[in-house]
């Protein structure tokens, strides 16, 4: 398995470094003039914006800014805003853990409520209780996050006033966005269990337990989900990629002061330096969750062999 680990790692590096040059081009090749664009309505005398594009390096050759770009992000230099001249990677610091928290627990809300509606679905099959899990599920992958989130606020913030609406200052705060984010994400996952665990079902293996007279909760939980893992993790490894650009949404909506809040912001403000950093932090979470899922295929199922 470390070899295979080893051998992913380094298919990363190229991963990474297409990452970094779309990036890159997301400003060198954008419609415009970045600096105009940054200072449009401002009314910025020609002289200011000559010196921020010195100093963003825009009057230097396309291939002399893409080697120097590489070289600084290779050292952890992301630049500076060019609202608050904070360091790009200092202020992604700041923020990006409590956007991470925001994704676990919303992915672990996910988790525990799509398994159970889909086993639950999958086991009650074409009865009324299938039908009502899905009729659920469908309306959640229906609803626009925002739309739910408002919802959520309306009802258990106005109405119950059992959360606090806006703000990350406590565990409190963060009730209402992961419940919005994980409610979407579990009315999918809960779908993949479902017809996984069907499958799984129809087989001889569980049959035979079955005749064994093993309890029917042994039969689902350790020989039933168990083997129908392998697509789940794979679903619930692109749902964490999901939820932690979904979260950028609803972070404006609860003014939950994460990433995504940040992006908004820098996207409002054309903070071209901040909007590279974000975007780059975030794809390269993303790659090294999906590392972590084609590892964890091993962990269950230990049929599976790294070649």
């Amino acid at each position: 398995m470390l070899a295979y680990i080893v051998r992913r790692l380094l298919l990363i590096v190229p991963v990474w470094f297409g990452i970094t040059t779309l990036v890159f081009a997301m400003r060198a090749f954008a419609p415009g003039d970045p600096v105009e664009i940054m200072f449009f309505g401002q009314n910025a005398d020609r002289a200011t914006m000559e010196l921020v594009r010195r100093e963003m390096g825009l009057d230097r050759p396309l291939p002399v800014q893409y080697v120097d770009y590489i070289a600084r992000v290779l050292q952890g230099d992301l630049g500076r805003s060019i609202v608050t001249r904070r360091s790009v990677a200092q202020e992604i610091r700041d923020r990006y853990p409590t956007t991470i928290l925001l994704t676990v627990t919303s992915l672990t809300i996910s988790i525990t409520v799509g398994l159970l509606t889909g086993i639950i679905a999958a086991v009650f099959r074409d009865t009324f209780v299938d039908t009502l899990t899905m009729i659920i599920a469908l309306a959640g992958l229906s609803m626009p996050a925002f739309w739910l989130g408002l919802l959520m606020i309306y009802v258990f913030a106005v109405q119950l006033r059992w959360f606090p609406v806006l703000g990350s200052s406590s565990p409190q705060h963060m009730v209402l966005p992961a419940a919005t984010l994980g409610i979407i994400a579990s009315s999918y996952l809960a779908r993949i269990v479902r017809s996984s665990m069907l499958e799984v079902l129809n087989e001889e293996y569980i049959r035979a337990a079955r005749a064994k007279g093993l309890r029917e909760r042994v039969v689902i939980m350790r020989h039933a989900l168990k083997n129908a893992l392998i697509p789940i993790v794979t679903v619930i490894g692109l749902q964490f990629g999901g939820l932690l650009t979904g979260a950028f949404i609803i972070e404006v909506v609860f003014a939950w002061h994460g990433i995504g809040e940040l992006a908004v912001q820098a996207l409002q403000r054309r903070d071209f330096p901040l909007i590279q950093g974000i975007v780059l932090a975030v794809s390269t979470t993303y790659v090294l969750v999906n590392l972590a899922v084609d590892v964890l295929y091993r962990a269950v199922d230990p049929r599976i062999t790294f070649t």
